[in-house]
């Protein structure tokens, strides 16, 4: 793998490139300054909204668009907008939720503005102990609501759900229930599920941007850890999963590294671009 020259770095967010306080480890940091001034480009592909992405954008120094809501859109910081995107229509989305309430689960739904919800969930509250850290204009935009189905009424965009729980088996039967009425849901964490409009991926969405930026998959390097991240996986020629992956995830990769605890990615970017 020494002998590839790599032009793209992809990288998952929760997981991935963030250790379990959010936060992205210094070595890493240090590794994608040197591997972009390598001439090596880096961007983000993650299910997160973009309000909840910037912070690390910016952290890093990006350049590139991020790939938001595993593959619903394309975010452009630097012009303050979404690129390219494919949102639910509104008659997908007030079935999507009258699925979700028939299950003992939690419901967010990303819109072009927040995360909307209408009931806390244990997830938020490590969100807004980080987002407390950011200054004001880099936080991510949570807002709880009255009511999720006048969001889907009154929302000019909506392009994910999430769905919450602790109890796994509530989960597997919300996305049978959601799949046999043709809805897509993919794990994105232990306790969640991502439900894009059918189509969107994060792997479908990042080929589409090496088409028009004329990279070749092959020199591509990406890390994920959650079946989500699957597709991207199997699509980058140098597929990286996280020590904390999935059993299914790993299996699908080139390389497995250490978790996202430890300075795994900026050991496999050293190894395998940098060196190079």
């Amino acid at each position: 793998m020494a002998s590839v020259k790599y032009r793209l770095v992809a990288l998952d967010l929760d997981g991935t490139l963030l250790d379990g306080a959010l936060r992205i480890r210094r070595r890493t940091i240090d590794a994608l300054r040197r591997v972009r001034e390598a001439g090596v480009q880096a961007m983000i592909v993650t299910g997160r909204h973009h309000t909840a992405t910037h912070a690390y954008w910016r952290e890093l120094d990006l350049e590139l668009p991020a790939i938001c809501c595993n593959g619903g859109y394309v975010y452009d910081f630097r012009a303050g907008k979404a690129l390219v995107g494919d949102p639910f229509p509104r008659s997908e989305a007030r079935e999507l939720l009258t699925i979700a309430r028939a299950h003992p689960v939690g419901v967010m739904i990303y819109t072009d503005e927040a995360m909307t919800h209408e009931d806390d969930m244990p997830h938020l509250a490590v969100m807004r102990q980080w987002a407390a850290t950011l200054p004001e204009p880099a936080r991510p935009c949570l807002v709880r609501v009255d009511s999720l189905d006048r969001v889907i009424d009154e929302a000019k965009i909506l392009w994910k759900f999430l769905i919450v729980s602790a109890e796994s088996a509530s989960l597997e039967a919300f996305m049978r229930a959601a799949g046999a009425r043709g809805f897509d849901g993919v794990r994105s964490s232990r306790n969640g599920v991502d439900v894009a409009r059918a189509g969107n991926s994060k792997g479908r969405r990042l080929a589409e941007l090496l088409a028009r930026w004329n990279i070749p998959p092959g020199e591509v390097i990406a890390f994920g850890d959650q079946d989500n991240d699957r597709e991207m996986l199997e699509l980058a020629g140098f597929g990286v999963a996280m020590g904390n992956s999935r059993p299914d995830v790993r299996a699908c990769a080139d390389w497995v590294t250490g978790t996202n605890d430890s300075d795994g990615i900026a050991e496999v970017l050293q190894r395998f671009v940098l060196a190079a």
